[in-house]
């Protein structure tokens, strides 16, 4: 039987590119989101890439936001049971909002990216782990960011909630050790997603600043990387994995061409 993904965020960026090369390659696939429209089209185009009439039976999706623990509970634990058995889950959800000093920084952006980053992350998680502890496998893949090991100048909340992903993709490697449990953190560098039109209130002009000069990563690289780590041998695991465009080389530090 083909295995199970299921992937937080998946309307777009990352977690859409992951979808894809999964259902690519024949997995069952969960996707989330808080976008109902974008989660039927992505839903659409993912039963097309099987190319058979049990199309439907390879995708199934889930409306709901990360940030309402009651919500994140009702969806999962109301999975149909063919569903249930969840092998690999992507916690891909995440936003940066604002690029603001933290004495001007605004609390709404602040709670935003905590409430999604660090604790929908926490949500999603608890309500899987247990049937994996219950089998004795499963993998869990958090995507981190390159802002969870340095800090740079206006990143402050952002870059404190991507450090919890950190500390968090560690202690859970920790405990779920004696579960035969697989915990991976992809930590991407600069990728050009819908990542900086949201934290940028969509300024396109604002949004594509980071990426001037410079070839950046995109879903697609970050996805293979997903699949690389998800289709390892069974006793072996990527704990971390920072990876970044060829340009960059810490977050303060991009050779721009020009």
């Amino acid at each position: 039987m083909p295995q199970t993904i299921l992937i937080t965020g998946a309307t777009s960026g990352f977690g859409e590119s992951t979808a894809q090369r999964f259902a690519s390659e024949g997995w069952r696939v969960i996707i989330t989101g808080r976008r109902k429209e974008r989660l039927a089209v992505l839903q659409r185009e993912l039963e097309g890439l099987y190319g058979s009439i049990d199309a439907h039976d390879k995708v199934h999706a889930l409306h709901f936001d990360v940030r309402d623990a009651s919500a994140v509970e009702q969806a999962i634990g109301g999975l149909p049971e063919a569903w249930q058995r969840i092998d690999v889950l992507v916690n891909n959800a995440g936003l940066a909002a604002g690029l603001d000093p933290i004495q001007t920084g605004d609390t709404g952006d602040w709670e935003r990216m905590i409430d999604t980053n660090v604790k929908g992350l926490l949500y999603v998680s608890r309500a899987i782990i247990p049937g994996m502890i219950a089998r004795g496998k499963g993998h869990i893949i958090n995507i981190g960011s390159t802002a969870g090991k340095e800090v740079y100048p206006k990143g402050n909340v952002y870059c404190a909630s991507k450090h919890a992903v950190d500390a968090l993709s560690k202690g859970m490697r920790q405990d779920l050790l004696p579960h035969g449990i697989k915990v991976t953190q992809i930590c991407p560098g600069l990728a050009e997603t819908e990542f900086s039109l949201v934290r940028f209130g969509g300024d396109e002009a604002k949004a594509k600043a980071p990426y001037a000069g410079i070839e950046p990563l995109r879903g697609a690289d970050i996805a293979n990387l997903v699949h690389f780590a998800a289709t390892l041998p069974a006793h072996v695991c990527i704990n971390d994995l920072v990876v970044t465009p060829t340009a960059q080389a810490s977050s303060m530090l991009v050779h721009r061409a020009g």
